[in-house]
């Protein structure tokens, strides 16, 4: 059995999908719904980020971030707050310091795969689980359950997300994601893309309710056929 795979029994639901696309939204509630624990890959990339900036080293240099990645105490509760290394972070790795170096440092080769590591014993640990981010569905789990990509137009996912951020305007936060888009499709490790036969959804015109009853159906029809 590879790395990648999981037990038979074990029903994991990948999320993957650019900024502002529905993910981290998607995935909680997708969770409550089908009573499955929730993890946001994201926030683990933000927090070494984050360990790397308290501890004054530089996001890009490749080699002291995965350093930081290896011995990081990491702590995500299922309320949502997050822990780095003793340090309550929640708010922080949302801020824009962060946000600004967090490509950079999930560009590093060894940083990935440190966290895919913890990302996959995280899914064993926990019988399973929605995971959400940027390479579940082709690197972390291509083999789970449920394999799906969430889209939406560019001009919709800046304004979901300068809607969350309440001191940045449509025009940065626009900048930014198209800056991230970027980054992300195009880094040699792990890109972000759409993984092979993964569920793809737009998201620009639905509501999260119908997202939600799409995936569920989807779902159903994939555990029905594994059994």
């Amino acid at each position: 059995m590879s790395t990648s795979e999981q037990p038979d029994e074990m029903v994991v639901i990948a999320i993957d999908g650019p900024a502002g696309s529905g993910k981290s939204t998607v995935a909680k509630l997708l969770a409550e719904r089908v009573e499955l624990p929730y993890l946001d890959t994201g926030a683990m990339y933000r927090s070494v980020t984050f360990a790397c900036i308290a501890a004054g080293i530089d996001p890009a240099d490749g080699d002291e971030a995965a350093e930081v990645a290896t011995s990081m105490e990491l702590r995500m509760d299922p309320d949502g707050s997050v822990v780095v290394n003793g340090v309550d972070a929640t708010t922080q790795i949302r801020g824009p310091a962060v946000t600004r170096a967090v490509s950079s440092v999930a560009s590093h080769p060894e940083v990935r795969k440190e966290l895919v590591s913890r990302q996959r014993e995280w899914a064993r640990r926990h019988g399973g689980g929605v995971l959400e981010g940027r390479d579940i569905g082709t690197v972390v789990f291509p083999d789970a359950t449920l394999v799906v990509y969430l889209t939406a137009s560019a001009e919709v996912r800046a304004a979901r997300r300068a809607g969350e951020v309440a001191d940045l305007d449509y025009d940065t936060v626009a900048a930014d994601i198209a800056r991230r888009d970027a980054f992300d499709q195009n880094r040699e490790v792990d890109p972000l893309k759409r993984a092979d036969g993964a569920t793809e959804i737009d998201t620009t015109y639905l509501t999260i309710e119908e997202v939600i009853e799409v995936l569920v159906r989807q779902l159903d029809a994939a555990t029905d056929a594994g059994s």
